[in-house]
Formats: structure tokens, C-alpha cells, sequence
């Protein structure tokens, strides 16, 4: 790699420190968070902000759905929906990845929340459809005869008319070639139209279709050839999305809810006229897949501390914990990633820092290459998730770096004893 020099069998770049530039969001989290234990994770408030406010220009004047599996901590949820947990400043509503989740947030306020998946969890269902104020602000996602039948047993009576919202393969076929996740088995108007009609024979309230096209918004802009996948996918989506709506239109009437997008699909998603709103979650934290966009600017907001324990060489610091590995393939860009440490010597330095191949992230501890004599016992490193959520489930709190100076400490879904897988 150009401009690295090999050390511990891994690359390190350049090293900077703070001299020269201005403050970031690192740079204030690392300022008043050193009373601090580590193993922590931080956030740093201004960042958090603009991340908001960018989501929101980015939408384009559509509501922006929050994807709470994005976030996985209540607190952070009510800064950006507000106290009850159902809109504000442009964010509308709740994308819930977990039935127990939805129902938990309903019942503490959260009065618009779509289901972003299909569940068999008929105990939760039960819940959710017997009940009049749950199953008023809870929408389930569906995409099969299977799953109504499960949702029509779990309820217990043909009266109860559960709303639904009918999940569409947004992936792009090119010939045999299946570009995208492999969700819905629903893709074609017919079988929209068809789906909705079954739907509705049988009490249900159909209220909204969802397109989420992974290809792009889960993709970053690295080469050229994905650019031009890109560009063919957002062509296909777009005659393909508003024929599926008007189908299953014509068969139940208006829809409330034309759904489509993540944080890396924001623009091409709401300049849809068909769509009704967008998702997303991982824009407000900014984890390391989201590096690479064109459309937008990176702004990381979230950040863990892992102490320093051991110095087996020195040209490497070995830290307690940090095997903080993201969902997805199993490859590189799945790690995280160390971007800083505080020294005793240095204060905060930048870059520098690799993991080593041979070890990646540990279990309990993890090595990490650093310049030559930088680092001692007591020092922390500073590392960024892969995704964002996800983070949360491992540690009870996050600790906030105020616009003012102070500290905010707030739990997590984990801190509140809350899994829901």
C-alpha cells in the first residue's frame, strides 16, 4: 500500500496528532471522556447532529424512518424522534427489526413502527394483534401465505383485520445474475397484486408495500463497475417499484406506506414520486462501511475504547477485548477498525495503526500494530465499528460528549436488559 511501512506483519500509514487542524469529533470525545474505564463506547453529540440534519437533506423532504437496529439504545432513539418516541425534525416513525422490540418501544410511546421483517414469533404476534392500542401502532411485515396464516392463528379470531405491509424484491436481475439480498420471493406487479388480494380476502388491512435495495444502499462506491450497477439498478427499481404500487393499489385502495432506502440510498430512493417515505439508521452513527459513498460525506460520531494491557513488541500494543466483529460476510471489512490512540507521551494520535493479519480482533484481547515504541501499558486505542448497532450489544452504555462539555451517560438496549437477537 502506497505510503506504509510494513510492521508486525500488517501496514500502518501515517501518524498525525491534533496540531494544525480542527477538533473532531474524536478529538472532543477523547477530551472529556479520560476519567473514563475502558473498555467504553462514546458519542460524540455535534456529530450525532449533523448526521441527523444530513439525513434529512438527503431525504429530500420525505419523512426519514429511523432503523432502530441501526441504534439499539432508547435514549438515542428519543433524540431523534423525540420524548415519545414517534417524530421529529423530519424523522417519522420506527423500522423495528424484533416483535418483543416494537412491542416494548409501543408500550413506552412509539406510535408509528414498521416491522422490517416477517416473524414467527406467535407469542409476540398473540400480543400485537389482541391488543387494540398495539396493533394500531404496530405494521408486520409479510411476503408469504405462510406468514398469514401464522399471524391469523397467533390472533386468534377472523374479526381482528392486522395491518400489513407487503415486503417487494428490489434486488436487479441481469439474465441468471441475482445482484442484491435474497428477501422477498414477491417481485412482479402481478404477484403484488395477487398477494394483496389473498391478503385482503382474508381481513387483512394492507396499508404499504416496502422496497429496500440493498445493491445500493448497503454498497460503497468502489469501482466503476459498481457505479454502473448502480445506475441500472435505480432504472429498474423505478418503473418496476411503481407498477408493483399501482397493481396492489388497484386492488386495496391508497396506501399509507410506499417504503424504500438506507442511509446509502437516501437520494435515489425519495426522488421516487412514488415513494412515501425512507429508512435509516447507520447515517446517524457512521460506521466504517459507509467510508466509501460518493454520495455523501462521512462523519463518524461513535467510537469504542479498548485499554492497552500488554506490549508483547514494541511495535505492538495488545488491548483488552475488541473482537467487536460486524454481520456479513466474513471478510476484512467485517473487523474494526483501530484510528487512534491516547498516549501518555502524545496525548491523541491518529493513524498508525493496523491490526494484525494473522489475529484480527480477539476474543478477549487484541493485538495491534502501532509505531515503534508509541505505545505503553495504561494507554488506550481507539477503534470504529463496521456497523452500527451492533456496537451496542456490547456495552450496557454509551457515554455522550455534550455540545457543552459534559458527559451524558446512557444505556443501551443491552443496558436496559433488553436482546432481541
Amino acid at each position: 500500500m502506497k505510503g506504509a511501512d510494513a510492521v508486525g506483519g500488517c501496514l500502518t500509514g501515517p501518524v498525525t496528532s491534533l496540531l494544525g487542524r480542527s477538533p473532531t469529533a474524536l478529538d472532543r470525545i477523547s477530551r472529556v471522556s479520560a476519567d473514563l474505564e475502558p473498555p467504553f463506547a462514546a458519542l460524540d453529540a455535534a456529530a450525532f447532529e449533523t448526521n441527523a440534519h444530513e439525513l434529512i437533506r438527503r431525504g429530500n423532504g420525505l419523512p426519514v424512518r429511523v432503523a432502530s437496529k441501526s441504534v439499539r439504545s432508547r435514549a438515542i432513539l428519543e433524540r431523534v424522534l423525540g420524548a415519545d418516541l414517534t417524530a421529529a425534525q423530519g424523522f417519522a416513525g420506527l423500522m423495528c427489526y424484533s416483535p418483543s422490540e416494537a412491542i416494548w418501544l409501543a408500550r413506552l410511546g412509539a406510535q408509528d413502527i414498521l416491522m422490517g421483517y416477517p416473524t414467527v414469533d406467535k407469542s409476540a404476534l398473540a400480543t400485537i394483534t389482541r391488543d387494540r392500542v398495539l396493533s394500531g401502532r404496530i405494521t408486520l411485515m409479510v411476503d408469504d401465505p405462510a406468514h398469514l396464516d401464522i399471524i391469523r392463528d397467533a390472533a386468534g379470531s377472523d374479526l381482528v383485520k392486522p395491518r400489513i405491509c407487503i415486503d417487494v424484491d428490489a434486488s436487479l436481475r441481469i439474465g441468471p445474475l441475482h445482484i442484491g439480498v435474497r428477501r422477498s420471493p414477491l417481485r412482479e406487479p402481478g404477484q403484488g397484486a395477487e398477494f394483496a388480494r389473498l391478503a385482503k380476502e382474508r381481513g387483512f388491512r394492507v396499508v404499504g408495500v416496502m422496497f429496500y435495495e440493498a445493491q445500493i444502499a448497503g454498497l460503497p462506491d468502489s469501482n466503476i463497475a459498481v457505479e454502473l450497477m448502480k445506475r441500472a439498478s435505480v432504472a429498474d427499481l423505478k418503473l418496476r417499484r411503481g407498477e408493483v404500487v399501482d397493481a396492489v393499489t388497484d386492488v386495496v385502495g391508497s396506501l399509507e406506506i410506499v417504503n424504500s432506502g438506507g442511509t446509502g440510498s437516501l437520494e435515489v430512493s425519495s426522488a421516487d414520486p412514488v415513494v412515501t417515505e425512507v429508512t435509516a439508521g447507520s447515517g446517524l452513527f457512521v460506521p466504517t462501511l459507509f467510508d466509501r459513498y460518493r454520495a455523501f460525506t462521512p462523519n463518524p460520531a461513535l467510537y469504542f475504547a479498548l485499554p492497552v494491557v500488554r506490549t508483547p513488541t514494541p511495535a505492538v500494543a495488545t488491548t483488552f477485548g475488541g473482537g467487536y466483529v460486524a454481520s456479513g460476510p466474513a471478510s476484512r471489512s467485517r473487523a474494526p477498525s483501530p484510528v487512534a490512540m491516547n498516549t501518555a507521551l502524545g496525548g491523541l494520535v491518529r493513524g498508525g495503526l493496523k491490526l494484525l493479519r494473522n489475529e484480527g480482533a480477539g476474543e478477549v484481547q487484541t493485538p495491534v500494530a502501532v509505531p515503534p515504541g508509541s505505545v505503553t501499558i495504561g494507554d488506550r486505542i481507539w477503534f470504529r465499528h463496521a456497523k452500527a448497532g451492533e456496537v451496542c450489544e456490547r456495552f450496557d452504555t454509551l457515554h455522550i460528549a455534550e455540545e457543552d462539555g459534559t458527559v451524558t451517560a446512557v444505556p443501551t438496549y443491552r443496558g436496559e436488559g433488553k436482546n432481541f437477537g
